[in-house]
């Protein structure tokens, strides 16, 4: 065999390994809804909504229910859930929003560009990688110099005004609502840095559907395997459902309609990756919700609180694990009610799952779930839980929403900074928080509140009761 015959060889068979190698390895899509409450789907309870595509794919996967965000606000929820740390080590403890508020609130504008991104991490062992849908950790408003999101170690990304690059802005053609307002669309327009394409608002559901689709082939034709974040900014408000699914135009009969017409864009997706033999086999998908729920629209079913709140309600969210291939069906419908997951342990998950390397020298907050999510194992979490309260946010009404909170094992402590305060909950007796349990149980409270004190002294924050007139 001369040279050139054996150079040949040798190309086909590495192209051959490479391609078998892309096929092995597992895809990865992580759908992470806006703004929807541990209550709000069928398969955890609720029963005026309709899921039917949702709660399809949990009677075909795995439902979590404890699982936990690491903010109960947008932006520090999405750095979590991308670096695996918690966000007050990037100086991101509330939304993102105007340099002014910003500096105003102690934040950074962006997510800081040496950032932990398990994006990037995975498209280092050969992933195609694409970001889809809502960004909100830097871009909007009034700030351009930040980077894009592709810069994170995205092949590709589509936004909507809460990132730069390519992306989708909303007309409210629609209804005439108080709510339906917003110059941020023409902000984010007038920002350049990316081709802008306009369009209602209650089409962006199916738009981002269609473009993890579009995503997905691009991958498959690069004959590599996906990492793919999916995040809708469905149903965050203003409440815009399709003409046909509005109701009486009330709060509640708009929410219904966008679940509804938001479950029907997931079904188009679940279906394709159903339809296709390699996808179906190859392919993770982690279904969840960034926080909890906005006080004026949704509930979070039995848990105490709402959306910015530290309560369960506004960090508790569902957790729903479709695997086919790697969850034995007798585990199908099943709840995993014994596992406390988090945000922060997503990264390294998803980093053992794909082979991916963590980041030399990177103190990762979470840990490796998969175990649990391949339905293997209840593990039982070691490491604690933290959270700060967005500190523009002390509660409504008077009510005080506590600063910081710890939860180890059982039990969950909140307080303020200043140490008042003091909440101690046994959870899985007491899963409202409605029995404190300070007086009966001291040392334990001590115990928790130390940590937490700990914690919250290492890494940037800003919870300044006399700026926000607390």
């Amino acid at each position: 065999m001369n040279r050139i015959n054996k150079l040949f060889l040798i190309f086909v068979l590495g192209l051959l390994s490479f391609y078998t190698y892309a096929g092995e390895k597992t895809n990865i899509l992580l759908i992470f809804i806006d703004d929807m409450g541990y209550g709000d789907l069928g398969c955890y309870g609720n029963q005026d909504v309709h899921t039917p595509n949702i709660d399809r794919l949990a009677n075909e996967g795995i439902r979590f229910s404890q699982f936990y965000v690491n903010s109960p606000i947008c932006s520090p929820s999405r750095v979590a859930i991308t670096t695996g740390q918690f966000p007050s080590r990037w100086g991101v403890t509330s939304y993102i929003s105007g340099k002014k508020d910003n500096k105003e609130r102690g934040m950074n504008h962006n997510l800081n560009i040496m950032a932990p991104s398990v994006a990037r991490n995975l498209r280092n062992v050969g992933y195609y990688t694409a970001h889809i849908g809502k960004w909100h950790m830097g871009g909007g408003r009034d700030m351009a110099d930040v980077p894009l999101i592709t810069e994170y170690g995205f092949d590709e990304s589509v936004t909507q005004f809460e990132g730069l690059g390519e992306r989708y802005l909303a007309t409210y053609e629609t209804l005439n609502l108080k709510d339906s307002t917003r110059g941020l669309e023409k902000q984010s327009a007038a920002l350049g840095r990316g081709v802008v394409h306009w369009a209602k608002r209650e089409k962006f559901t199916g738009i981002f559907v269609d473009r993890t689709i579009a995503a997905i082939k691009n991958a498959q034709e690069a004959g590599k395997p996906f990492y793919i974040n999916l995040w809708p900014d469905d149903i965050h408000t203003p409440l815009e459902p399709p003409l046909e699914l509005r109701g009486d135009l009330s709060t509640k009969a708009r929410f219904l309609g966008v679940m509804q017409e938001m479950d029907r864009q997931m079904g188009r997706l679940f279906d394709y990756l159903r339809s296709d033999p390699e996808l179906y086999k190859n392919t993770l998908v982690v279904f969840t919700s960034d926080n909890g729920p906005d006080m004026a629209v949704n509930k979070a079913g039995v848990l105490r609180g709402y959306k910015t709140f530290i309560y369960d309600g506004g960090i508790r969210e569902p957790f729903i694990v479709w695997w086919p291939s790697q969850i034995d069906q007798t585990k199908n419908g099943s709840v995993n009610e014994k596992t406390v997951m988090a945000a922060i342990d997503l990264p390294l998950t998803f980093m053992e799952v794909a082979g991916a390397t963590p980041d030399p020298g990177v103190e990762y907050d979470g840990q490796s779930m998969l175990e649990a999510i391949k339905g293997e194992k209840e593990i039982l979490r070691e490491k604690p839980l933290f959270w700060i309260r967005p500190p523009d946010r002390p509660g409504y009404d008077g009510e005080n929403n506590p600063d910081l909170a710890i939860r180890l094992g059982d039990f969950k402590l909140l307080m303020d900074v200043d140490g008042s305060n003091v909440q101690l909950y046994n959870l899985m007796k007491d899963v409202s928080e409605s029995n404190n349990l300070v007086e009966e149980m001291p040392e334990k409270a001590v115990e928790l509140k130390k940590q937490l004190v700990q914690w919250y002294n290492q890494y940037p924050h800003d919870i300044d009761k006399t700026k926000y007139n607390m």
